[in-house]
């Protein structure tokens, strides 16, 4: 892809549209927990163990959800991307980018497992529980890698072209969906035929990146990085419309048990909410976070969000990245 307590303006005026479901929770400022300093990526809850992992550039940061500890190092990873764990709450698949390998990791303690060699620059991974497979998103490759947890083999590549795949998800009729960064489509695959079906022009989308299928009103959500999320009717595999989101998006999180789901956008520092129902998909609020929390995930427990974040000094050189402040790397916490 192209991860104490918080100042009460931090999340101040969570503003929910008059219309909002009575049920739509409000959120609050929560604690902020400090982590290591470096890079980040993907953010995932296992339910089972209720920890949360976030994968950086070089290890798996580990969270206990009840006692707030943080575990800086639980693995090592190598550009690592996504943490997904696998059911059960024994074992951990790690995408390591660089090495292009998927690393299966025991979820108490880091020990590796086995290493897997998927495709060129693995970067999102989800699992399929109708195949009870693993699915390697291959961002530089163009491929997508089925991987089996249990056997800790590859079993299949699939063909999807393009050079910048981002996060995928899966329908009720087990196709497959993943962003294309580059091309601003979502590509469309019959994961039990191995085929590509279809790509899906999002037009006033760009970059492409995060995903999640809403269950509710059967639509797919991509976060788009100039400002709008995308709507995609997977049905019909047709574009239906944008809504406003913050610049700089990077991830969808979507919470299943409330009918939500958030676009974290980090080059504004802000957070949309947007209610699934029946009658469509649409924003109830927004909430101000921090510049550079652009991914994140959500405890299905607790309906508590966890989002990255650290402080930034301007660019050393005119035109070139702002430089993340050492010891300024958090996990922001906001609570319903």
């Amino acid at each position: 892809m192209a991860r104490h307590v918080l100042t009460g303006t931090l999340l101040a005026g969570l503003a929910l549209a008059s219309t909002a479901n009575a049920q739509t929770p409000s959120y609050h400022a929560g604690a902020k927990l400090p982590m290591s300093d470096g890079g980040w990526d993907y953010v995932s809850v296992d339910p089972v163990l209720h920890r949360l992992y976030v994968a950086r550039t070089d290890a798996v940061t580990s969270v206990d959800l009840e006692t707030g500890q943080v575990t800086a190092k639980l693995a090592a990873a190598t550009r690592g991307h996504q943490v997904l764990p696998l059911p059960g709450g024994t074992e951990l698949m790690v995408t390591n980018g660089t090495p292009g390998t998927a690393e299966f990791i025991e979820a108490k303690t880091g020990k590796s497992l086995a290493s897997v060699k998927v495709g060129m620059g693995p970067d999102a991974a989800i699992y399929d529980a109708k195949s009870g497979l693993a699915i390697v998103i291959n961002h530089a490759g163009g491929t997508v890698s089925l991987v089996d947890p249990k056997k800790h083999v590859a079993v299949a590549e699939i063909q999807v072209g393009g050079t910048a795949l981002e996060y995928a998800a899966i329908d009720p009729a087990g196709h497959l969906f993943v962003n294309d960064e580059d091309t601003a489509e979502m590509a469309e695959i019959d994961l039990a035929k191995h085929k590509l079906m279809t790509r899906i022009k999002m037009t006033g989308c760009e970059g492409p990146t995060g995903l999640a299928y809403l269950p509710v009103s059967k639509r797919l959500l991509a976060s788009c990085a100039n400002g709008v999320a995308a709507l995609v009717d997977p049905k019909t595999a047709k574009f239906d419309r944008t809504l406003p989101t913050g610049k700089g998006a990077d991830a969808v999180i979507h919470d299943v048990s409330r009918k939500l789901a958030f676009v974290p956008a980090g080059q504004s520092g802000d957070l949309t909410i947007f209610a699934d129902e029946a009658k469509g998909v649409r924003a109830i609020g927004t909430i101000k976070t921090q510049v550079g929390a652009r991914t994140g995930a959500v405890d299905e427990k607790t309906g508590k969000l966890y989002l990255p974040a650290a402080d930034y000094a301007p660019p050393s050189t005119p035109g070139g990245r702002p430089q993340m402040k050492p010891g300024s790397v958090v996990l922001l916490e906001i609570d319903p």
